[in-house]
């Protein structure tokens, strides 16, 4: 993709605010782990549902159609994930969306184990904490490698017992960026547990690659619709047959996972999603099925971003890469297949905060993250107060990548002198 020209061209033209926006002017959006791009569809979608005023379930057409839209975005939203069965809600946010899977998973089970890793945001390491407690379950939790940034099947194995009732995953780190094997993770846990409840924080991953949950074996995954092209005020999770089945909060008399009206808008927002990823599947050529193409194009996007991180790592053109400017440290190593469109790192002499304001004043925006309660599971380990987190996603390109590489040469110079 990389190379089409015309294509990357088409792409950037299908999202709002991608070389400058209303409070900066131009800049280069390289913190695309923060929120990435919103597609200009979403932004004419979530504006036109925001006007109407009629809720689904009601005796009339408005009503009918916002019916008819909240079942479409359920099952657009099946497709995406290569989902077979079960059932797809929206919720407040992603970490709403993971604290009630992984509630209903711990206080539904039987006595025993919750098994997950360091390497796990707190969204889902925090939820299975507090309602592993609370359901009398033992919390149990594998060490990630330091070294790769990532955590793999044989740290799971090490760990699992015959009682393990639910295990979390992590299917991307938002810290060092390095993507975990799920489906190797699932099939170690199920070797030896083999009725544990799986649920996996996809919310890093969607945006970068393939999401194939019957695949992966696996009972619950979560996203958060901003962080893939969507808007903000709704997290989506996808639950198995099985999660879904499990006691749980509703009213009375009805046993809908969903409290209150949804919003109409929110489904169909991520409907744009999937419509989005179909279309760049069908412009590289993709198969008939609906599936086959959002396979096509996440094959893509993950080609394209991991070309972008290897130039950014090993240079562009007469441009040295992160891993020859001096003083430059690079989380996870700079030959890392785990790798997927982010590259945390540190400058020596100068904070990641400092680093920040350094680019920001050169026109690329980043983000420092810090060895607090988000990142401090992965910082410190490593004996480092913060690190530069440059996320980037397909829409970016190799020309954003050497004005980055140019504005990093000048501020390591500027700090070695």
């Amino acid at each position: 993709m990389g190379q089409d020209k015309s294509l990357i061209k088409e792409v950037r033209a299908r999202f709002a605010y991608v070389e400058s926006d209303p409070f900066s002017g131009e800049r280069i959006f390289f913190e695309n782990a923060g929120g990435a791009l919103t597609l200009n569809s979403v932004v004419e979608t979530a504006a036109k549902f925001a006007a109407i005023p009629d809720n689904q379930g009601r005796d009339n057409p408005a009503a009918k159609a916002m019916g008819e839209v909240i079942a479409k975005g359920r099952a657009d939203a099946m497709v995406f994930l290569g989902a077979e069965q079960g059932q797809v809600i929206v919720g407040e946010s992603g970490t709403e969306m993971l604290f009630r899977l992984i509630r209903t998973a711990c206080m539904g089970t039987s006595a025993g184990n919750v098994l997950g890793s360091t390497l796990e945001h707190p969204a889902s390491r925090s939820a299975a904490a507090h309602w592993a407690k609370a359901a009398g379950k033992k919390h149990v939790l594998v060490a990630h490698d330091d070294a790769s940034g990532c955590v793999g099947p044989d740290a799971y194995a090490a760990a699992v017992t015959a009682d393990t009732q639910v295990a979390t995953i992590v299917h991307c780190s938002p810290v060092t960026g390095m993507d975990v094997d799920i489906a190797a993770i699932a099939a170690v846990i199920r070797s030896v547990a083999p009725e544990c409840i799986i649920i996996v924080d996809g919310i890093q991953h969607a945006a970068h690659g393939h999401v194939d949950v019957t695949a992966a074996g696996v009972d619950g995954y979560v996203i958060s619709p901003y962080k893939v092209f969507s808007r903000h005020g709704f997290g989506l999770a996808w639950m198995s047959d099985r999660l879904a089945g499990l006691p749980h909060e509703s009213l009375i008399g009805a046993d809908s996972w969903e409290l209150g009206t949804r919003d109409a808008g929110a489904y169909a927002a991520f409907s744009d999603v999937v419509d989005y990823f179909d279309w760049l599947g069908t412009k590289l050529g993709g198969p008939a099925s609906r599936r086959g193409r959002i396979e096509e194009a996440a094959a893509a996007i993950k080609a394209h971003e991991t070309d972008l991180t290897d130039a950014m790592l090993k240079g562009v053109g007469n441009l040295a890469g992160l891993a020859e400017l001096p003083g430059v440290t690079v989380l996870g190593g700079v030959d890392n297949p785990a790798r997927a469109g982010l590259v945390a790192c540190a400058l020596e002499g100068m904070s990641a905060e400092e680093l920040v304001s350094a680019l920001r004043e050169r026109g690329v925006r980043t983000h420092a993250r810090k060895a607090d309660h988000y990142s401090g599971n992965v910082l410190a380990p490593l004996g480092m107060a913060d690190c530069l987190r440059v996320s980037l996603c397909h829409y970016n390109t190799e020309a954003e990548v050497a004005a980055f590489l140019t504005a990093m040469a000048e501020i390591a110079g500027q700090t070695r002198q």
